[in-house]
C-alpha cells in the first residue's frame, strides 16, 4: 500500500531499527555521551546493546542523553515537503525534553520553502516503549486508509489512555539525575529497596516501594492487572509491551510470569500479545542498566 502521509518519531520510542523500517516510520535519534563532551546518534552511531555494555563495565560514570536538533528535523522534513507527502511526528512529552520544540522550529524554517507542507507535531505526553506503541499505532492508522485529519484526532483521543508501570535495578541513577533525593537512594541501597514508578499524561508517579526485584516485578504486575479491571478487563483494546534493559533473559522470564498470571485471572493472551522492546539511552541515563516494566496504551483501531 502506498503511503498518503508519513510517520515519524524522535529515538524516544526505542522501536527496533528493522521494525520501524518494516512499517515506514522514520526514527530522528537522540544523541548520548559518557564525557559530555562527544555525542553519539543512538542506533546510528552506538548500537543500543552497546550502550548498555558500556553502561555496565563503567560503573560510577552516568551517561547523558541529548534531544535531536531543529536541523535534524529539518534535514527529515524537508524531502516530504518537497514532494507533497504530509507528515505526523510523534514526540517525546515535552516534560522530560524540548525534542518537540526542535520538531516545531523546524516546521517553521521549512515551511518558510514549502508554505503548502503539512505536517503535525505531537506532544505524545508519554515516551519509551509506550512511545513506541503510540507511533505502531499511528502507522496502523495509516495503513488502514485512515485520513490525515482523522488519524491525527485519534491519536490525540488515544494518548492520555497510556501508562508505563515499571521498577529499576538500584536508586543511584534516579538519585544522580536528580529523580529521588541523595537520603532516598541510601536508604534504598542499604535495605535493598526499589521503587515502582509510574507513568502517564508526561508525568512520573510513585506508585509503591518493594524489597527486592521480585517484589517490585510483581507490583509492576499488580498496576497492570488494576489498570485493566478499572478499564471493564477488555484487555483486547489496548496494545502492551514489556520494556527491558540489559537483561534480555531476565525479560523473556519477566513475560512468561505475566502471561502466567494473566491467564490466571481469565484473559487470553499470548507471547505475540506482548512484544519486548529494549529501553532506549533516553530513558535509561535516569533509570540505569536495569529498568523493567510495560507499557499499555489503547489500539486505534478498534
Amino acid at each position: 500500500m502506498s503511503e498518503t502521509y508519513h510517520i515519524i518519531s524522535d529515538g524516544s520510542c526505542d522501536l527496533p531499527k528493522e521494525l520501524a523500517e518494516e512499517k515506514n516510520i522514520t526514527v530522528v535519534p537522540f544523541y548520548v555521551s559518557f564525557d559530555d563532551k562527544n555525542y553519539l546518534k543512538e542506533n546510528v552511531e552506538i548500537g543500543i546493546r552497546d550502550f548498555y555494555q558500556q553502561m555496565v563495565d563503567r560503573k560510577g560514570v552516568f551517561p547523558k542523553s541529548s534531544m535531536p536538533s531543529t536541523q535534524d528535523y529539518v534535514d527529515v522534513f524537508m524531502p516530504y515537503a518537497r514532494n507533497g507527502m504530509p507528515v505526523i511526528c510523534i514526540c517525546i512529552t515535552t516534560k522530560f525534553s524540548g525534542s518537540m520544540q526542535s520538531a516545531v522550529n523546524a516546521k517553521a524554517i521549512v515551511q518558510e520553502t514549502w508554505p503548502q507542507a503539512e505536517i503535525t507535531v505531537i506532544d505524545a505526553t508519554i515516551n519509551t516503549v509506550l512511545q513506541g506503541l503510540y507511533v505502531l499505532e499511528a502507522a496502523k492508522l495509516r495503513d488502514s486508509g485512515m485520513g490525515y485529519r482523522e488519524c491525527v484526532d485519534r491519536l490525540e483521543e488515544i494518548k492520555s489512555t497510556g501508562r508505563i508501570f515499571f521498577t529499576v535495578g538500584d536508586m543511584e541513577y534516579l538519585q544522580h539525575g536528580g529523580r529521588i533525593g541523595k537520603v532516598s537512594a541510601v536508604a534504598g541501597s542499604v535495605l535493598g529497596i526499589r521503587p515502582v514508578i509510574t507513568l502517564k499524561e508526561g508525568e512520573i508517579f510513585p506508585s509503591g516501594i518493594g524489597r527486592g526485584r521480585k517484589r517490585t516485578t510483581e507490583k509492576a504486575i499488580g498496576l497492570l492487572l488494576d489498570y485493566l479491571e478499572e478499564n471493564g478487563r477488555a484487555i483486547g483494546r489496548y496494545s502492551i509491551a514489556i520494556g527491558f534493559g540489559y537483561d534480555y533473559e531476565e525479560a523473556v522470564a519477566f513475560r512468561e510470569h505475566t502471561l502466567e498470571v494473566l491467564r490466571g485471572q481469565g484473559y487470553e493472551v499470548g507471547e505475540k500479545d506482548i512484544p519486548l522492546y529494549q529501553i532506549g539511552a533516553t530513558i535509561s541515563v535516569h533509570t540505569g542498566p536495569y529498568p523493567l516494566g510495560f507499557g499499555i496504551i489503547e489500539k486505534g483501531l478498534l
